[in-house]
């Protein structure tokens, strides 16, 4: 079985930063696009950043110059650094990646459980 599992959310000020991990784990041969999403109450799952396989990266235009997404593909880890925190960006955050199981040509998307991040005013 795949999980990916987030770990890094809690509760900072405004202004503060934070680094969310995820880790993959399980039986697979190989993982493509890793991603991070957020869901804020009330609101739809949105895309955050996403990152190739060979490091490609892109962001909604509401993180780019404060939010970092990066990978460790030996460690099967993404990684997603986030500065100048805003209280809007107060949400679930959960990564996502597309992962080749055994015996399969194709990737398929796996989901974490998500982490919380809450920032304060």
């Amino acid at each position: 079985q795949v999980q990916l599992v987030e770990s890094g959310g809690r509760l900072v000020q405004a202004g503060g930063s934070l680094r969310l991990s995820c880790a993959a784990s399980g039986s697979f041969l190989s993982i493509n696009a890793m991603d991070w999403y957020r869901q804020a109450p009330g609101k739809q799952r949105d895309l955050v950043a996403t990152i190739t396989r060979g490091g490609s990266t892109d962001y909604v235009d509401s993180v780019k110059g404060r939010f970092t997404i990066s990978r460790d593909n030996a460690k099967n880890m993404v990684y997603l650094q986030m500065n100048s925190l805003k209280p809007e960006n107060t949400a679930v955050y959960y990564c996502a990646a597309d992962i080749q199981p055994p015996l399969l040509i194709d990737t398929v998307r796996y989901w974490g459980q998500g982490t919380q991040v809450t920032v304060s005013s």
